[in-house]
């Protein structure tokens, strides 16, 4: 798998964000941690992660309200990990967005599976079907949304998880104008700011897939609307 999915670990308690860690970086899952919620809700704005594991006792502010306050831009998947065990707090909990909740402690495989079903069931999964289809082919350039993986010309192309959701987005909508508001939502969320970093993105994505990125064949810009990906070559 070229583009490992990225996990956001919220966890104030050293020994259980290590040990959750070292699971996932065995597991070929890449890892961004912090120990505090205002963090973690800038962290998962900037890092766009595709799913994030919360610690509901943090030190500076509730987890319930990182919750609350990621849930107001953004769809990613979130699993709450903590030791309050009670079903009013896990209901809480799911009702305000939580993906689902697993109670400390508990095992690797059990961590490992709740991931996995998140990820599956994620309305912006990017290692699901794309119109019922795994893959995309347009010219040279070959998209494998199971493997995650980016190929041209048969040789593999090494993108930034960022770039990646981008490029997956563009792809699965081929032939269909995004515009620069929806591509920003679906992949930062309502968090978003300007589209500066959704140029720079961009520009980073055609120096990697376009043999002149000054005059692109398979991202076209849409001037001052958005981008757009063919769906063929001519």
């Amino acid at each position: 798998m070229d583009v490992k999915p990225l996990v956001m670990v919220i966890e104030d308690e050293e020994a259980i964000c290590s040990f959750i860690t070292a699971i996932l970086n065995s597991n070929g899952y890449q890892v961004v941690k912090t120990n505090t919620g205002k963090e973690g809700v800038s962290m998962a704005a900037s890092y766009s992660p595709d799913i994030i594991l919360l610690d509901l006792g943090l030190p500076d502010i509730d987890g319930v309200e990182v919750l609350k306050s990621i849930r107001r831009w953004s769809k990613i998947p979130i699993i709450v990990v903590s030791a309050r065990g009670h079903e009013r707090e896990k209901v809480e909990a799911l009702d305000l967005g939580a993906d689902d909740y697993i109670v400390k402690p508990f095992g690797t495989s059990e961590l490992l599976a709740r991931i996995r079903t998140a990820l599956r069931h994620s309305p912006q999964s990017l290692g699901g079907e794309s119109n019922g289809a795994e893959k995309l082919t347009v010219g040279e350039l070959e998209i494998d949304y199971g493997k995650r993986t980016v190929l041209l010309t048969g040789n593999t192309v090494h993108l930034t998880p960022v770039e990646y959701k981008i490029l997956a987005l563009l792809s699965k909508n081929a032939g269909k104008v995004l515009t620069h508001d929806y591509i920003m939502r679906e992949i930062w969320g309502l968090y978003a700011g300007d589209s500066h970093t959704l140029r720079v993105n961009m520009a980073n994505i055609r120096r990697k897939i376009e043999s002149n990125p000054g005059a692109p064949k398979y991202i076209l810009t849409e001037m001052g609307v958005g981008y757009r990906m063919v769906e063929e070559l001519n």
